[in-house]
């Protein structure tokens, strides 16, 4: 069931304390992996999906991914602290496309270190394929790995576009089999959900789960979601 792969996403910067007991409902009743919110409301999504095999996740370095490595540590330290289980972690992108990348390496590898002290932590990696290079993709990729995420992410569906196919073919092929992959972005219909999942995602970022999960349940494919357009994934 593509439900099963979604994070509920919202992480509009209007989002009140009632869309996310809202949303952490629609998580419960349509049996979606994850919610996704920002740090602001991870206390109050934990509460929500109490007693669920919902998880709560969370975003660090969101949307540019450029503070420093000291303020993300803060923030996914944060997080943790309030509930989270999973942290979508923008990268250092200025950093990638500077060839620093001895640094943007480092840079997620010392969020991922911290991350690691608290037990049952997933930690995704958002690479932003939209402005990267085929080279550079492959790069982050590499980096992420060597970091030791558990996931590479493609975007933060903010900036220069979302999860392709393509792309999810290519990272699929370049990383290892440890290394699951998470499509977001512009995710809008059932037929591109199963579309990225058969290109190798593990997970689907989205603001239209419950438009997905019920076209998958009424066995319809392909027509635009009428979900209210967030932006973000």
């Amino acid at each position: 069931m593509i439900a099963a792969a979604i994070d509920h996403t919202l992480l509009a910067a209007t989002a009140t304390e009632d869309d996310i007991r809202r949303l952490c409902a629609e998580a419960r009743e349509w049996g979606f992996a994850a919610v996704c919110v920002n740090p602001l409301h991870v206390a109050l999504a934990a509460v929500g999906v109490r007693a669920s095999a919902v998880r709560v996740a969370s975003v660090v370095g969101f949307p540019l991914g450029a503070t420093t490595t000291a303020v993300k540590i803060a923030e996914a330290l944060g997080a943790l602290e309030d509930g989270a289980r999973e942290l979508d972690v923008v990268s250092a992108i200025g950093l990638l496309r500077g060839r620093a990348y001895g640094r943007y390496r480092d840079d997620l590898a010392a969020v991922i270190e911290v991350a690691r002290r608290t037990r049952d932590v997933t930690v995704k990696v958002i690479i932003e394929t939209g402005l990267l290079t085929r080279e550079e993709k492959l790069i982050a990729a590499q980096a992420a790995t060597e970091a030791g995420a558990d996931y590479v992410k493609t975007s933060t569906g903010m900036l220069g576009g979302g999860a392709t196919v393509e792309d999810l073919r290519l990272l699929r092929a370049a990383l290892p089999l440890s290394v699951r992959l998470k499509a977001s972005g512009g995710i809008r219909t059932l037929a591109q959900a199963r579309a990225l999942v058969e290109a190798g995602a593990d997970r689907l970022g989205t603001s239209a789960g419950i438009a997905i999960a019920r076209d998958e349940r009424q066995g319809h494919v392909g027509e635009p979601s009428r979900a209210i357009e967030r932006d973000e994934d």
